[in-house]
This record gives C-alpha cells, structure tokens and sequence, in this order.
C-alpha cells in the first residue's frame, strides 16, 4: 500500500475509484439514499458504501476519514458529473435566465468562510442542490478531501472569473 496523499488528480487511481464507485451507486440506490439521508460525517462512515469507497482508496494511498467521508456524502448527492467548469465555476454561472449566478456571491462568501469539515458538509449539500445536482465530480472531491485554504483561495479565483459582478 503506497503511503502517498490523495489528491484527486484527473485520471488519479483514487479519483477513478471514487468515479466507479458513484457511478455503482446507481445500481445501489438504497446506498445513495442512506448516504443522502446522512446529516453527519459520523454518519456518512456509518455506511457499509462509505467503507467499500474507502477500502477501494487506500490501495492508493492513506486516507484521512473524515475527508473521504465528505467526499462520499457530498458525491452521493451529484446526479450528473458535469465537467465544464470547476465546482467553484459552475457555482457562478447564470441561472437558466440568463441572470445572476446560481450561487449568490453572498451565499458563496459565506460558504468560503467555513473551516470545518462538519459545516462545509451542511452547506455544500444546499449548494448542490442549487446546481440541481450538476457538479464536477473531480472538482468536489478533490476541493472537499483537502478543503483549506488554498483550496478557498482557488475557489475565489474561479468564481470571480466567471461572475465578476457577484461581489
């Protein structure tokens, strides 16, 4: 077993586990239902499909717990992995209208203000919901596993590019 990080990195072995492995969950929808019902972290490892993620990505190397675990939460509530802009991105563009951003710049301050994982959790599944479940799924997981501040910082950058307006 390698000792390295995961990063899901396009084409990473961790990041084509988890896409196999939310793409199971379509075949499994009691599985993807109980990790949507999850309101917890706690929760989301409760779940013998978070354990069967998790024993997938350690072959790729040391897993921290409580990241995959937002990872799978948040990746159970994705509908369509949709790859044209980052997550960060995909929150700014306009709404079917032609208006302002899907996520208001306001909503998505707040959501870069939040450090813990805990709360990132909560928040980030409404802000799926708002996309109507259309996110990148590279993107999320590898925002969601590292979730600090240089991942906040590139989320700016991305959002800002797409909907300058929105400050």
């Amino acid at each position: 077993m390698s000792t390295s990080s995961l990063r899901f990195d396009k084409d990473s072995p961790e990041l084509q586990a988890l896409d196999a492995w939310w793409r199971s969950l379509d075949d499994n929808r009691g599985d993807r239902a109980e990790l949507r019902r999850c309101g917890t972290l706690a929760e989301v490892v409760f779940t013998p499909a978070y354990h069967r993620l998790r024993q997938t990505i350690s072959r790729s190397g040391a897993v921290h717990d409580d990241g995959l675990a937002l990872v799978a939460g948040l990746a159970a509530r994705v509908k369509n992995n949709a790859m044209d802009h980052t997550v960060a991105g995909q929150m700014a563009t306009g709404k079917s209208d032609g208006g302002s951003a899907k996520v208001s710049g306001l909503r998505f301050r707040r959501l870069l203000k939040v450090k813990e994982r805990e709360e990132f959790f909560a928040a980030m599944g409404r802000v799926i919901a708002l996309l109507g479940g259309a996110v990148n799924l590279q993107s999320l997981a590898k925002s969601a596993y590292l979730w600090n501040d240089i991942t906040r910082k590139q989320w700016a950058f991305d959002y800002y590019s797409q909907a300058p307006s929105e400050t």
